[in-house]
């Protein structure tokens, strides 16, 4: 598959793409994202007596226990939810899978976008960043841009634009991908993406 000048590698760029693959990575990142940190009290946390509040039998009202039972406003929480941990293991063969299916469907709507160089200058200037994205006719767009590796002045100049994402090329993923409407690829990030099916 060839993008501007750049012949791309067919077994990464044009591959059939499944959405039910794509579905099933996503909620995969967004369960580990999870922090999974909600907790409620159940009836034996909350802080009441544990005294009977009136006789079982002889007063006409209903039968209860304790303060704490969970049909009292302010009892605990019955079946409530607990810290757990979200995060689950998928393929590793189904996670590259799925990343050369979201590059690819990219790649056929016609949504990559390869350039040599983003040059923001020496210090972070959200100015030029939007000026690259005007260039590129991409300021209206939601943009993933992959760099070759971590570059603090670009990314520090991209991250006040909320439509705007920066992954070095190690990072990127099949969410990020498929959030963007553009992806913008620093050539000399390509060889590095090449090398994430490698291992």
């Amino acid at each position: 598959m060839k993008i501007g000048d750049h012949e791309l590698r067919e077994d990464i760029f044009n591959v059939p793409v499944k959405k039910h693959i794509l579905w099933e990575i996503v909620k995969w990142q967004l369960a580990n994202k999870r922090q999974g940190t909600h907790s409620v009290k159940t009836r034996g946390e909350v802080n009441y007596s544990r005294k009977k509040i009136l006789p079982q039998k002889g007063t006409g009202h209903a039968r209860h226990g304790d303060r704490g039972a969970n049909i009292l406003v302010g009892g605990g929480v019955a079946h409530g939810p607990k810290p757990r941990q979200y995060s689950y293991h998928l393929p590793k063969k189904v996670r590259k899978l799925g990343l050369k299916m979201a590059l690819s469907s990219k790649a056929k709507a016609g949504d990559i976008h390869i350039v040599q160089e983003l040059k923001v200058g020496d210090t972070p200037k959200t100015k030029k960043a939007l000026e690259i994205l005007k260039n590129l006719g991409l300021d209206k767009e939601k943009v993933l841009i992959v760099l070759p590796s971590k570059d603090e002045v670009v990314y520090k100049s991209f991250r006040n634009l909320k439509n705007v994402k920066v992954l070095p090329a190690e990072g990127i993923n099949v969410y990020d991908i498929l959030w963007s409407s553009k992806l913008v690829i620093h050539a000399e990030a390509i060889d590095k993406i090449y090398k994430r099916f490698e291992t």
